[in-house]
């Protein structure tokens, strides 16, 4: 079938609304109760900003592009999205790390606009997620004119220290790493990307890890994941068919102590695109199965979603520990290089000037993180060693990972196939369509074919929006 989203940026009418049941009318006005709370705090913030300057700055010169050069290139940055309301930029928001990647390309000249700029991203992180391999494609301005070689080693080595420049303006939670020069003014991160690979660090605790890594398998390939994600219907997805290519467990970092219920592990999960939300519901899944709540098999019964078409209610894994490790490219763009058979890729540029500041940066941030970690783990190391000699206890507390799931927990666990599901994805198009928000014809459309997004890049799924 084709989907169509109709966005409404008009308001609402008296007769829309009053159509609307109660609780959606009680949503309705926290979403704007929420909203209007964030827009009073943007304009706080700029008052601030605009008195605190007000006099002691003077009219800045404007950059005239039009006499530089410009040349396309792959920005590689990380980030630590912890403290952040998402990567892509809001309305509502400026603690976004796109945000600050465009001010600190506007500041720094590298680019006058957005809209200009040719630019993609290759995932859309959602809120609190970070980042170790976050890369964008874009125009910049460069030193070397189009005319001349841009690639060889003479200009490249010539050419503006684009990592360095942004550095020194970016928070310190966001740095860029590295760059690379590209033929292809066309190539895109986004659709030009072959797979991703997210990871989900975790403490062993008391995990039965055999049974998650029986689990892992089971999501390996081609499957419907719609109780494995937030069906978002309303933005015109409706198939939720996709593959991934790779799930495993492996170790990460080992207690100084040395007690293995410290031991911190990792979850990683490589595919060509995800769904809003699919892997930390993948692993809160995962993580009941750890806990002996679920049997492995669960994964098998949810992805059969003839047998169960409806997903069981549940909360969804932390977003803390989730992490976009790695994007592997195609050699050639999807639009074609302008040499026939010559690969689009180039190696990745670092200056070893930059990313020794980078590390330094990074080891301070390390340094006030691991500082706390240490002081709770003695101090868990201490109440642990009164618990045994006081009371006599001989069954160790390894609940470490409990507090990964989301949610309030009942006394008493409610299997998942015994809770209360959510509407049907064929009632979700119903109620979409008779609300206006989407119009669905009859056209048919290839499930198994792979969109050309990442997780969070959501309404964009299916054939026309």
């Amino acid at each position: 079938m084709e989907v169509k989203v109709n966005r409404k940026n008009k308001p609402s009418t008296e007769d829309e609304l009053l159509l609307l049941s109660k609780q959606e009318l009680v949503d309705k006005i926290k979403q704007l109760e929420a909203h209007n709370t964030q827009l009073k705090s943007i304009v706080q913030k700029n008052l601030k900003t605009d008195n605190g300057a007000s006099g002691k700055c003077r009219k800045k010169r404007p950059f005239d592009f039009s006499k530089c050069h410009k040349r396309h290139i792959l920005l590689r940055f990380y980030y630590l999205g912890w403290d952040y309301q998402g990567f892509a930029a809001q309305e509502d928001s400026i603690e976004t790390i796109e945000h600050h990647l465009f001010a600190a390309l506007a500041k720094v000249c590298l680019i006058e606009s957005r809209e200009t700029s040719n630019y993609n991203r290759c995932g859309r992180t959602d809120k609190g997620v970070s980042a170790f391999h976050q890369v964008v494609s874009l125009d910049v301005r460069s030193k070397i004119a189009p005319e001349e070689d841009q690639l060889s080693a003479a200009s490249l080595n010539d050419e503006l220290d684009y990592c360095a420049m942004l550095n020194r303006v970016l928070p310190e939670e966001i740095r860029c790493v590295a760059w690379m020069p590209m033929v292809n003014p066309r190539y895109s991160a986004r659709f030009d990307c072959r797979s991703r690979t997210y990871r989900y660090f975790f403490p062993r605790g008391d995990l039965n890890l055999e049974a998650m890594r029986e689990a892992c398998a089971q999501f390996v390939g081609t499957h419907d994941f719609r109780n494995f994600c937030k069906m978002d219907v309303a933005n015109g997805v409706v198939s939720f068919v996709r593959s991934i290519e790779h799930m495993a467990i492996h170790p990460s970092q080992a207690d100084s102590h040395g007690d293995q219920s410290y031991d911190m592990l990792f979850v990683e999960l490589r595919a060509k695109a995800f769904l809003w939300h699919q892997v930390r519901c993948i692993m809160a899944v995962l993580l009941l199965v750890g806990q002996d709540r679920e049997q492995p098999t669960i994964v098998r019964e949810l992805l059969d979603v003839k047998s169960n078409p409806c997903k069981p209610q549940y909360s969804m894994a932390s977003d803390v520990p989730l992490n976009l490790y790695d994007c592997q490219f195609n050699e050639k763009g999807s639009e074609g290089a302008e040499a026939p058979g010559e690969s689009d890729l180039r190696d990745w540029i670092y200056s070893e000037d930059d990313l020794r500041r980078t590390i330094v940066d990074l080891q301070s941030l390390w340094t006030q993180q691991s500082v706390k970690t240490t002081m709770m783990r003695e101090m868990l190391a201490t109440l642990s060693s009164v618990l045994k000699e006081r009371f006599d206890s001989k069954d160790p507390i390894s609940s470490q990972a409990d507090s990964l799931t989301l949610g309030v927990r009942s006394r008493e666990y409610c299997p998942l196939l015994e809770r209360q599901r959510c509407e049907s994805l064929e009632n979700r198009i119903e109620h979409y369509t008779k609300k206006r928000r989407i119009e669905v014809s009859n056209k048919s459309i290839t499930e198994e074919s792979e969109p050309r997004e990442d997780e969070y890049e959501r309404g964009k799924t299916v054939a026309s929006t």
